[in-house]
């Protein structure tokens, strides 16, 4: 797992809209590989002073690998960041 931050929250919102293998959701249970948004998924009951203590900002992304095919991961990063406008 690795967490990323990116320059705004539409920017966020863009690549996990822009992600197609990648899935977007907290957990599944499976082996697929999973993008997050914390500060509206898993950190929502948090203050916006604690989740500021924890850098968890409208910015920051966060990344689980499953068992797909390493290239296939990186070329749908690669293809969602180049879309972002």
């Amino acid at each position: 797992m690795i967490a990323f931050a990116v320059d705004s929250a539409e920017t966020a919102r863009q690549i996990l809209e822009g992600v197609k293998l990648i899935k977007f959701a907290e957990s599944l249970g499976g082996t697929e590989s999973l993008i997050t948004y914390p500060i509206r998924q898993t950190h929502t009951d948090l203050t916006a002073e604690e989740c500021a203590e924890k850098g968890i900002t409208d910015c920051l992304l966060r990344f689980s690998t499953g068992i797909e095919a390493t290239q296939d991961l990186i070329d749908d990063l690669a293809q969602a960041f180049a879309a972002v406008e």
